[in-house]
């Protein structure tokens, strides 16, 4: 369960770097500077814990397990950085504008988080597959 905590860490830090640095070529920045936070190694980490749910749905049609992640990365996203907010007074990220709820959530990430939940199954069929523990 280690190995998979580690290699779901490193696995969104690699996406969030990727997505950060699209949003620097988006805004012009051609140096495509990506970043994230050392406490987001440990929520994308935590996604070790969503397996038992993969295992449940993993059946179900691509685009209905999109939506079910979607709503679980939501709850994930806005519980943790409510609990990060009341602990230590901030959390790694900041939303703002129309979509954002609380600051926490952004409606409009739906489809990023879409993608993101599904390339998580793609790495637990493979660690399944290499059986690592």
């Amino acid at each position: 369960m280690v190995k998979r905590f580690l290699i779901y860490g490193l696995a969104g830090w690699a996406m969030e770097i990727i997505w950060t640095s699209m949003h620097s070529l988006i805004t012009g920045d051609i140096k495509l500077q990506g970043y994230t936070s050392i406490w987001m190694f440990f929520i994308y980490g935590a996604a070790v814990f969503l397996e038992p749910i993969h295992d449940i749905i993993k059946q179900w049609r691509w685009h209905i397990r999109g939506i079910i992640w979607v709503v679980i990365i939501w709850g994930i996203e806005y519980t943790s950085g409510l609990i990060m907010v009341n602990l230590i007074g901030t959390a790694p990220w900041y939303y703002f504008g129309p979509f954002a709820v609380d600051n926490l959530v952004r409606i409009d990430y739906a489809p990023a988080w879409f993608v993101a939940g599904l390339i998580f199954e793609y790495i637990h069929k493979t660690l399944d597959v290499y059986n690592i523990a």
